[in-house]
């Protein structure tokens, strides 16, 4: 009986350990870097006139859809994903005061090495580049839900 006992409190630090590398690795089936799939931030640096640039813009990308919220505002462009899949394409129409069209549009593509994705956003009254990175990914606190 000793020796069980024994042998059980050697395994439960070494069960910790093997739970603690499960539960850390759970979240590493990330997107691959050739994959767009997922969330991207970055600020708007601006080429040509006014562009909202205090608060970061927002990309996401799923399996058919782009969705692009400059500066963290409230207006989403919203796109389909096509054929060449690390292209992405983002529109908003809207109608300004005099009832003409004000369009919205952010086109990027992902970097080769999947690193990030280069962008420009443009309206009327604004022309910008943005460098979208992935946030930090930190797995085992998604894991254990923090």
């Amino acid at each position: 009986m000793w020796h069980t006992q024994a042998g059980l409190h050697r395994l439960r630090p070494s069960c910790m350990i093997v739970l603690a590398a499960s539960l850390a690795l759970c979240g590493c089936g990330g997107p691959t870097p050739d994959d767009p799939i997922g969330e991207w931030t970055g600020t708007l640096v601006p080429e040509k006139g006014s562009c909202p640039v205090d608060t970061p813009s927002r990309l996401l990308v799923d399996r058919e859809t782009v969705s692009f919220i400059p500066a963290g505002g409230v207006l989403v462009l919203q796109g389909k994903r096509v054929s060449d899949r690390n292209r992405l394409h983002a529109q908003l129409q809207l109608r300004d005061m005099n009832h003409k069209p004000l369009p919205m549009v952010f086109e990027g593509r992902l970097a080769r090495d999947g690193s990030h994705v280069d962008g420009t956003y443009g309206t009327p009254s604004c022309r910008a580049h943005i460098g979208l990175y992935r946030p930090a990914d930190h797995p085992l606190e998604r894991a254990l839900g923090n």
